[in-house]
């Protein structure tokens, strides 16, 4: 027996705060006490025979799960942001000869529709539910105290990957989640609504809308990964990780199907990928977006994709016609339509080798393919595009001038590029609007290819209405599986859209899903029988004098005509309709003003002093400490014990935007990044041995409203061991960039891309950091 003095005795009796921890210290001494319920349950399940010895004994194995019989594996491919007239597979320009390939050994769904933006398409994705239903009405980000909104998706409406691995399946999830309520987006947790809290196996992504494609954020199951520069694109690496997943499923677990969710970044921003890529289309698109959107036009109906007498909707306000256009925003723009039709060639190449792969291995026949190209319509940026914050603050007259100095920068890492409106209107062809747009059918049409030779013996088109949340139900249909009434204890609600299986053996079929609502930031829609009354709500303005639209589908399907005041009955039938739907689905109350990232959502709350340990796992920008608009302190405690210890003591964001303390050369630097203009602070004087307090603060005043960038905003100082010793005024402008999204927070390194241009990531700090403390004022 171990002996414990009084004074360790009374160090454990104390009760402990925070940590439990258990140690497996060998194997378990016989006389120790186990659970007696577990034991119970046990000993009454077994159906075998105990008896004195072994050889009078029989042996009995619980019945392992069983897969439907001959059920086939199962992928879902989801491309971003892309719209209607992007790919080759729905007559787009942009080369995609895998989903080509999938559609014409399968079949092209030419009426199907997303929710208009990212989280909420994919929580009625893997849910089978209407995304506020689930709670995911808007982002995790903007996440407000009502049902429908809050981002927390329920235990009651199991995902389809917890629905198959109760089937038997494995199940993989590679790329964009954007699911986990950002408090939680932590080392720590809580992973419930973490990807593999909902059901998959393994996680190999990120959690956020987007990521940098050369210097990605990634997690790896609930574990942050620590990305060193110089790796390759991140879609060829979602790729590596799919394969490596299914070659270790097919070896160890061959009677079991698999289920795997490949969600890329392409197309959203930011529109990075290798120059080879984006060179297949150098000159392509020298015509400009308005012979692209004919030209679409003329190849989707060729392909049987929208109607023979489809005519384009009028160009957007926004956007000019090209021939008006100056020879450098012509170069401008076109040279943005490049990078883009690269990296969605790039990610159609990518899938190409999951495809390949299951091929080689004689998986290909036995796997069903549902490739959804855009999760909503293509995404507005600019007039001019972006190629990154500081040139898109500049004055609209000067963008395209200061873009074209820096077009060889267009695509790679020291981008962070998006086209413009005419390139995100012509990719929508033939719709009007766009992404978020949840009023419009450019913001929710897009193109559906169903795979699945075992089923599928004639390709072709079909035209049935359909919606996201008809995949879930559809993959249970097609393969066979049985959702169970309880999952984890909880009893099960049912699926909210409708399988389409229906549809495959009949192009002619009636649609069965005939009522369908849409709404996001007060933009709304409800379609219903072949009919569709929308409305386009701004911002600010009063819900009550929204302006209905009125559209018939079938005659107008890209809602050219409004017959509101020819048709008030209908109208009024649609908008009593809306009304029933939302709530019944938890759309109520609309909220057109939610917010992004504010302190209250972080994983800290509005605490006013954190403190970081060095060692702590990278946060996320809206997970972790946030700086925007406010006067705040940033203290780090080390210990110096040579003149050449140096390395970064914390920083938020990256090469776009963000904030960093760090040691370089003897001193204490820091680098304020306002969107690749870098402001440095630097101490004369080298800095002291032994234990150091190295201070940041910032103190601001907040200008008047409506003021221009340029006005004083405040100041930023450094301090060391309370000394000041340097010290600048800052702008309104610069204020606004500290790490808005991009990147995340590290604590003794700057990991991704660099804030300061004077050293390279990860320049970890090479002396003894004890903490870094965050003081808001």
């Amino acid at each position: 027996m171990i002996k414990i003095d009084n004074r360790l005795r009374g160090i454990l009796m104390k009760p402990v705060r925070f940590l439990a921890v258990t140690f497996a210290l060998g194997a378990c001494h016989p006389g120790s006490v186990t659970d007696p319920a577990a034991e119970t349950a046990s000993t009454d399940e077994f159906k075998g025979k105990i008896a004195k010895t072994f050889a009078e004994s029989t042996e009995w194995w619980p019945e392992k799960k069983q897969a439907p019989k001959d059920a086939p594996n199962v992928v879902y491919f989801l491309i971003d942001d892309a719209g209607y007239g992007t790919s080759s597979a729905f007559g787009g320009l942009m080369e995609t000869p895998t989903l080509d390939s999938l559609a014409n050994h399968g079949l092209r769904y030419t009426n199907f529709h997303s929710t208009a933006i990212c989280s909420p398409t994919r929580a009625a994705l893997l849910t089978g539910r209407n995304s506020h239903s689930v709670h995911m009405g808007l982002f995790p980000v903007t996440a407000t105290g009502f049902p429908g909104y809050d981002g927390i998706l329920p235990a009651d409406k199991a995902a389809i990957p917890q629905i198959l691995r109760e089937n038997n399946y494995s199940t993989y999830a590679v790329g964009k989640y954007h699911l986990t309520p950002i408090n939680e987006i932590t080392p720590v947790g809580p992973f419930d609504r973490w990807p593999l809290g909902i059901g998959f196996d393994h996680f190999y992504g990120w959690h956020l809308g987007h990521t940098d494609q050369f210097r990605p954020n990634l997690y790896e199951d609930n574990n942050v990964i620590d990305v060193e520069p110089n790796h390759k694109h991140v879609t060829t690496l979602l790729a590596d990780k799919a394969i490596k997943y299914i070659a270790n499923q097919r070896s160890l677990a061959p009677e079991k199907p698999f289920f795997l969710y490949f969600a890329t970044g392409a197309t959203h921003s930011p529109h990075q990928v290798e120059k080879s890529w984006s060179d297949l289309y150098k000159g392509k698109f020298d015509k400009g977006w308005d012979w692209y959107r004919e030209e679409v036009l003329q190849r989707q109906k060729k392909l049987g994709v929208v109607p023979a007498n489809a005519e384009l909707p009028e160009r957007n306000p926004k956007v000019p016609a090209w021939d008006s256009l100056s020879a450098d925003e012509k170069k401008v723009y076109a040279r943005y339509m490049e990078i883009y039709a690269g990296f969605m060639t790039h990610a159609d190449h990518e899938l190409g080798r999951v495809v390949n792969y299951l091929k080689e291995i004689g998986e290909l026949d036995n796997t069903v393919i549902i490739a959804i190209v855009g999760d909503n319509g293509s995404s507005p940026s600019t007039q001019h595009g972006s190629l990154n914050p500081y040139i898109s603050g500049l004055d609209s007259n000067k963008q395209v001038a200061e873009a074209l100095k820096n077009i060889d920068k267009f695509g790679t890492e020291q981008s962070f590029s998006d086209a413009p409106y005419g390139w995100t209107q012509a990719t929508n062809t033939p719709f009007r609007q766009w992404k978020a747009d949840a009023n419009s059918e450019g913001g929710t049409h897009n193109g559906l290819i169903l795979f699945y030779p075992k089923k599928i013996k004639t390709p072709g088109i079909r035209n049935q209405y359909g919606h996201v949340n008809d995949i879930a139900p559809t993959t249970v249909e097609l393969v066979g599986a049985v959702v169970p009434e309880s999952i984890k204890g909880v009893k099960q609600k049912p699926f909210e859209g409708t399988s389409l299986v229906y549809s495959i053996d009949d192009a002619n079929a009636s649609s069965r899903h005939t009522v369908q609502y849409y709404e996001i930031k007060g933009k709304r829609a409800i379609y219903k029988d072949g009919w569709k009354a929308s409305v386009y709500h701004v911002p600010g303005t009063d819900f009550a004098k929204d302006v209905w639209e009125l559209h018939n589908l079938t005659e107008d399907f890209n809602e050219r005509i409004d017959l509101a005041t020819k048709n008030p009955e209908k109208l009024k039938e649609l908008q009593d309709a809306f009304d029933t739907e939302a709530y019944k689905y938890n759309v109520y109350p609309l909220n057109d003003g939610a917010k992004s990232g504010t302190r209250a959502r972080s994983a800290f709350g509005k605490k006013d002093k954190i403190v970081l340990y060095n060692g702590v796992d990278q946060l996320l920008n809206f997970s972790g400490p946030q700086f925007l608009e406010q006067s705040f302190a940033i203290t780090a405690d080390v210990d110096l014990s040579t003149a050449k210890d140096q390395g970064v003591l914390f920083a938020t964001g990256g090469a776009f935007d963000g904030l960093s303390l760090f040691v370089k050369d003897g001193k204490f630097q820091v680098a304020h990044n306002t969107g690749s203009k870098i402001a440095h602070l630097e101490s004369k004087q080298a800095l002291p041995a032994g234990k150091v307090s190295l201070k940041f603060e910032l103190t601001y005043v907040a200008p008047p409203e409506k003021s221009p960038n340029t006005a004083p905003a405040g100041s930023e100082a450094i301090f060391i061991n309370d000394a000041k010793v340097a010290e600048r005024e800052i702008t309104a402008a610069d204020i606004k960039y500290i790490a808005s999204y991009k990147d995340g927070i590290d604590v003794g390194a700057d990991l991704n891309s660099p804030v300061s241009d004077r050293y390279k990531v990860p320049f970890r700090f090479t002396g003894k950091l004890k903490s870094v403390t965050i003081e808001y004022k």
